[in-house]
């Protein structure tokens, strides 16, 4: 077994909340199995093999990561001109940390994974895409195929690309894509403020609270499908509103219209048309559905 090279960065980082992000707090621990090179001259510290980093709770596993890292606004140079720079130098900032192959995210509460993440400190966003997409919490899971984004000041995820929700009481969201909102564990929504100078809790430890549906969206309840263009769904209230090309199919019966409700408490869905617009259905009759489900006993005249 190769040792474990071990590089501790003690660069300033830029301020912000504390999430499933590596913004803010102390040094960075970063250690790996087939070395850590630093590059002077593009002001990158890179780790491969097994890489790991963890700052302040959350770790990031990858096959190979990157710390890319830039002189603090604001500092005066650490080091006498001429004199060889250090990545451990007091005035440098990490402003964008990139995870590459494998890469698994987590923290006490949550776990994202891809084949590629990007942290971009300026922006206060990750974003990861490849294979496996997918942002696991104690309340929800949010998959994608395209990318997963998650903006943590805004408590904000955007998943891109067959994007699919599913809650812990098996609630099922899913549209081409898919942004949810999240509000913190006991802080009733819409209310996102949290204790003056107490850290937020990581995201997930929360809970949803709306998501905002776009593209070929599906809500499915114990009975009905419900498909439709553009959607949103509240979590306070278990109510999703479908908008555009609406249909609510329940077995062989179907209904087509412009809006619908979804009532994921009770799992019964309506239309809501607009003055003057039709409704459109295939009601099939439950005799023609027994008739058709159990075949007469034989000998018996059709």
């Amino acid at each position: 077994m190769r040792p474990v090279l071990a590089l501790l960065l003690a660069l300033a980082l830029p301020a912000a909340a504390q999430n499933i992000d590596m913004s803010q707090g102390g040094p960075v621990d970063i250690t790996s199995n087939d070395g850590i090179e630093w590059r002077q001259e593009q002001r990158v510290v890179i780790a491969r093999g097994n890489a790991r980093a963890i700052r302040d709770g959350v770790t990031v596993d990858a096959t190979r990561l990157l710390a890319r890292y830039r002189p603090q606004a604001g500092t005066q140079p650490a080091v006498a001109p001429g004199a060889a720079e250090s990545p451990l130098s007091g005035g440098n900032e990490i402003w964008r940390f990139e995870a590459e192959g494998n890469v698994r995210i987590t923290t006490a509460t949550d776990v994202a994974t891809g084949d590629r993440g990007v942290y971009d400190m300026d922006q206060a966003v990750l974003v990861l895409t490849g294979r496996q997409l997918a942002l696991t919490t104690p309340n929800q899971n949010i998959v994608a195929r395209d990318s997963l984004e998650y903006w943590s000041q805004r408590r904000m995820a955007v998943a891109r690309g067959n994007a699919v929700l599913r809650t812990k009481d098996n609630r099922y969201v899913g549209a081409d894509t898919l942004v949810s909102y999240l509000t913190p564990e006991g802080t009733p929504a819409p209310v996102r403020s949290t204790t003056p100078g107490a850290a937020p809790p990581p995201p997930g430890s929360g809970r949803i609270d709306r998501v905002e549906l776009f593209g070929n969206v599906e809500i499915r309840t114990e009975t009905e499908v419900v498909r439709g263009d553009r959607g949103v769904y509240s979590a306070e209230t278990g109510l999703a509103r479908i908008l555009g090309n609406v249909r609510i199919t329940r077995g062989d019966n179907q209904v087509n219209g412009t809006e619908a409700l979804v009532n994921f408490n009770t799992g019964i869905s309506r239309l809501v048309n607009a003055p003057g617009a039709r409704v459109q259905g295939l009601i099939v009759p439950q005799q023609q559905q027994q008739r058709r489900a159990t075949p007469p006993p034989t000998g018996t005249p059709q």
